[in-house]
């Protein structure tokens, strides 16, 4: 009875040599230099071949299990590890935290196999690529800065949406995170006093053309200051800020131009939101509170070494007050009785010298992100002030907040629309969306 032979197309090649070898029509020296085997190897496969035939040279481990093969068992309690605790983790991510949490010694492949196996993970069709000019990182850290915000469930539903200012150098990918309710230059002052204590001053910032940054419309001055050679005319309060601290803004026309920033947004919203779930952290205050500990690990894994080893940042000088700079300025004029009115407020101007000295003049209002608010005179001076009235206040709110605002009612009024030509005309029931802003009377 005839047997069928799986072989390969070297063990195939093997067969005609042995024959030639059989027939004495070459010698064993010229065998070994065909089949690139030593003259041993040959002289034992020739005496195999002549007892079994083509049979014996079947690699003998063919259809047997390796012995490096890993066991079922441990795959499946990996398995088991990852639908329990990291079921939407990515495979690198799953792997990094079988490894620190679980002692786990396999490798990211064997882990990605098995969750695509299991129809944990689906491996992701390659996209069309669009072509982009690249733009090399900068040689030294403290260069070039990029900044964005990164609005988004953050807490997957355990605490409304909010938003993350993030800094990032182009040199090295190191961060500087800090949450928010919404972007506002508040927020971007808090984030860049950070960054500036901890580095120092860069010397370029790269960010969008948001109107935090840059004055889109030019009615709309944020700090118009009442003189006639006013050097921060036509600037944003930001922009403003940076001016004084002598750092240049960069505004991208694209989102692809300042990428580095958008691809580190969309790590964080795969690895620090999962972090954050398995550290039970549901506030904007305890996320703060965990930022530095993910930060330190983050920069272990993704920052990269600069080209050069010059820092570029600028040290601070004893002379600048971040304080005074990193704020909302506006501008009153005193009156009479040294009173002015800022955010509906009326304060009194207290001083030891005659009234007459300080009537009609330019004062400086500088107000932190904290709340805490400082008078300023045109000599520099700091005044001391007490409040003397608070009027109802008329002041519109941020157009960020009010979209909120709208996303939260429509939520819980949930509105649904309805076809008007159904129930013979009944009146639609709608939100009332007429409301006034936050503070409005």
């Amino acid at each position: 009875m005839k047997e069928n032979i799986a072989m390969s197309n070297a063990e195939l090649n093997q067969i005609e040599v042995m024959e030639r070898l059989v027939r004495k029509e070459i010698k064993q020296k010229k065998a070994a230099q065909i089949l690139r085997l030593s003259v041993r190897q040959i002289r034992r496969k020739l005496y195999e071949y002549k007892i079994n035939g083509a049979k014996s040279l079947v690699h003998k481990a063919r259809g047997k299990i390796g012995n490096h093969v890993i066991k079922q068992k441990i795959l499946d309690e990996a398995i088991n590890i990852v639908k329990e605790k990291y079921w939407d983790f990515g495979p690198t991510l799953a792997h990094e935290k079988l490894v620190e949490n679980h002692e786990c010694k396999l490798s990211l492949t064997t882990i990605r196999k098995e969750m695509v196996s299991v129809g944990l993970w689906k491996p992701n069709r390659r996209r069309k690529a669009h072509i982009h000019q690249l733009r090399e990182r900068r040689a030294c850290f403290g260069e070039l800065v990029q900044l964005d915000g990164s609005p988004h469930d953050w807490f997957e539903g355990r605490a409304p949406k909010c938003n993350l200012n993030v800094f990032i150098d182009d040199a090295t990918g190191i961060p500087v995170l800090e949450f928010g309710i919404v972007e506002t230059a508040q927020d971007y002052f808090k984030l860049a006093e950070q960054y500036f204590l901890e580095h120092g001053l860069p010397l370029a910032i790269y960010t969008d053309k948001h109107s935090i940054f840059r004055v889109n419309t030019p009615t709309n001055l944020d700090y118009i200051k009442p003189s006639k050679n006013n050097q921060f005319e036509g600037l944003t309060q930001f922009g403003r800020a940076m001016k004084e601290l002598n750092i240049e803004l960069i505004f991208a026309s694209t989102a692809q131009a300042k990428g580095r920033v958008e691809r580190i947004n969309q790590t964080l919203q795969d690895r620090l939101v999962k972090e954050m779930r398995l550290n039970n952290i549901s506030s904007i205050k305890e996320a703060n509170n965990f930022l530095p500990q993910f930060t330190k690990q983050f920069v272990q894994k993704f920052s990269v070494k600069p080209r050069s080893s010059v820092d570029m940042h600028r040290k601070l000088n004893k002379n600048v007050n971040l304080r005074k700079i990193l704020c909302i300025k506006e501008n009153r004029v005193l009156s009479k009785n040294l009173t002015f009115q800022y955010q509906n407020t009326i304060f009194q101007i207290k001083t030891q010298r005659s009234a007459y000295t300080l009537r009609k003049t330019v004062v400086t209002i500088c107000e932190r992100y904290d709340g805490s608010i400082t008078v300023w005179d045109n000599k520099n001076k700091q005044l001391e002030y007490t409040t003397i009235k608070q009027l109802p206040n008329t002041r519109e709110t941020n157009s960020k907040k009010l979209n909120q605002l709208v996303d939260d009612i429509l939520i819980k009024e949930n509105y649904k629309k309805r076809n008007p030509w159904q129930s013979d005309f009944e009146e639609l029931e709608q939100p009332n969306l007429f409301f006034k802003p936050i503070g409005a009377v």
